[in-house]
């Protein structure tokens, strides 16, 4: 289910329901000449469409903090904005859900995510956005001194039993950590998604000979080793998600 093509009465009864809220979180990246500027919004909005009306969709969030690590603004396919551009935003997006009742929300990440928990400038941007929401609701609704009051005192317990305000909103890689699939940039590993999750956006035929190095083994990727990724993601969005 997409957000914006919800009515409301259908997006109070997801809210009721506990339906997780899935916010696509991306940049848009120079990723060699064969495969999509959007690349890594892409993996993240075809993957979880293929979980279908089990999520909300929220629209994607496609502008992060690309960075010009790979390739200058110059090749028409890296646009960079500052992660403290997006924080203030991300912050005040979460803040508006969490007023309007979710408390359910997963962002979802595929870029530099190869060593996640550490964390890079986009999705720590929106996990920080996150945290200071969370506990800007808490002390706007329940007030200074919330932790503290002796009505908090199962807190811990609570906690361990999983109810945990800090879990209202929470921001995911795509692929799992030790994913027994290529982590790369434009290389099989990515090139294998494209070619599972949306062809069109692929041309092979643009790979040529003289290729950077992240893009060497590109020529391997079929859309039956992309699918094998794809497998891999749904499993891992199905857990985090809650969806059995």
């Amino acid at each position: 289910m997409r957000f914006e093509r919800m009515r409301p009465g259908q997006i109070r009864a997801a809210v009721a329901a506990g339906t997780p809220f899935v916010l696509p979180i991306g940049v848009q990246e120079y990723h060699g000449e064969h495969l999509p500027v959007g690349m890594d919004l892409l993996a993240v909005t075809e993957a979880v469409a293929r979980l279908g009306d089990a999520v909300v969709v929220l629209p994607p969030f496609a502008f992060g903090a690309a960075s010009h690590a790979v390739a200058g603004p110059e090749t028409f396919g890296t646009y960079h904005v500052p992660s403290e551009a997006i924080l203030p935003f991300a912050q005040a997006m979460f803040a508006s859900l969490l007023r309007a009742g979710l408390r359910n929300i997963h962002g979802i990440i595929h870029h530099q995510t190869e060593n996640f928990w550490q964390g890079m400038p986009t999705d720590l941007a929106f996990r920080l956005a996150a945290r200071n929401a969370v506990f800007a609701h808490l002390e706007s609704t329940r007030g200074s001194g919330w932790w503290g009051a002796p009505e908090n005192a199962d807190y811990y317990a609570d906690f361990a039993g999983g109810e945990n305000p800090f879990n209202w909103i929470s921001v995911h890689p795509l692929l799992p950590p030790g994913a027994d699939y290529p982590f790369d940039h434009a290389g099989k590993g990515e090139t294998g998604l494209m070619r599972a999750l949306a062809p069109d956006t692929v041309d092979m035929a643009a790979l040529g000979d003289d290729v950077p190095w992240y893009v060497a083994d590109a020529h391997e990727a079929t859309p039956e080793s992309g699918e094998a990724g794809v497998t891999i993601i749904l499993a891992h969005l199905r857990e985090v998600l809650g969806l059995g």
